[in-house]
């Protein structure tokens, strides 16, 4: 008898061990695979997710970027229709100044008319203006002799008169003493407060003579002018040097004063001048009714480079 006929025995088809295991291995496998399957939809879910929420955020701010877009529209709308507006509103201002440029062009025609009128009357004046001016040159030359032949007269004169008082021993006050407030003013600035001709000083059984001295106390500065009527002598220029030198000595008041040295005649020789103006001396003579300090320029300008 069949012993798979017996009471109690599990008909049932027995599976091998291997292949059970090999069915095991299988499911596992399945479900690995799903579990990847899973976390990976799981990720592109995630991904869709945070992609949407960009894609919602770059929307709205589409949406504001619109929003924003048509306000100006809008407002550009109503710019372009103020602009037609004006334009409407030059346009017709520019027809009106066509029409009166119209106008301008008919008065500039009149113009011309007029204007070529005072071009022949203009040519005309030239021509009367160049004879005129031949003229004036022709009294200008004979002004200008006319000048030097008075300037060689004034100053012969001068020098008559220069040595005539001279002779009188009256140089100093009837020439140049009553002209030195005006010319200190004009090359100085300003008049002196204090004005003393032929001052003679004694001082231990010596004596100081000077010409004229002027005085300014508010500037501490004192001006000695020597007179001369050979003013050519070298050596007169180096006795007012040593005579300027000896003014504190004997005016002791004066010792804090700046002392300037004009040195004065009715005219003197160019090397002369030229000495004056190394040593630091002003030059002044006589040019026709005035005097002149005739190289203040040269002397002011190595005072202030020697400063």
């Amino acid at each position: 008898m069949d012993p798979r006929g017996e009471i109690g025995y599990n008909t049932a088809e027995v599976i091998p061990v291997a292949v059970l295991k090999e069915r095991v291995d299988r499911l596992e496998e399945a479900l690995m695979r799903l579990v990847y399957v899973q976390q990976k939809t799981e990720i592109e879910i995630q991904n869709l997710k945070e992609e949407m929420k960009a894609f919602k955020e770059e929307m709205r701010i589409f949406k504001d970027e619109m929003k924003a877009f048509k306000d100006e529209v809008k407002v550009f709308k109503d710019e372009m229709k103020a602009f037609k507006d004006e334009m409407k509103v030059f346009k017709d201002e520019m027809k009106v100044f066509k029409d009166e440029m119209l106008a301008f062009k008919d008065e500039m025609r009149v113009f011309k008319d007029e204007m070529k009128v005072f071009k022949d009357e203009m040519l005309a004046f030239k021509d009367e203006m160049k004879a005129f001016k031949d003229e004036m040159k022709v009294f200008k030359d004979e002004m200008l002799d006319f000048k030097e032949w008075s300037k060689k007269n004034i100053e012969n004169l001068n020098r008559q008169w220069g040595h005539l008082a001279n002779k009188l021993g009256t140089l100093v006050e009837d020439i140049f003493a009553p002209s030195i407030d005006m010319a200190l003013e004009k090359y100085f600035g300003r008049r002196p407060s204090i004005v003393d001709v032929k001052k003679l000083v004694r001082k231990n059984g010596k004596s100081l003579e000077l010409d004229i001295l002027a005085l300014y106390p508010e500037e501490r500065r004192v001006f000695v002018v020597e007179v001369k009527a050979d003013p050519d002598r070298t050596d007169y220029i180096d006795l007012f040097l040593k005579k300027l030198e000896e003014i504190p000595v004997f005016l002791p008041e004066l010792a804090a004063y700046t002392v300037v040295g004009i040195y004065a005649a009715l005219s003197m020789r160019e090397e002369t001048v030229r000495l004056l103006t190394r040593k630091g001396l002003y030059a002044m003579v006589v040019r026709g009714d005035i005097v002149e300090i005739i190289n203040f320029d040269q002397v002011a300008e190595r005072k202030n480079f020697g400063k």
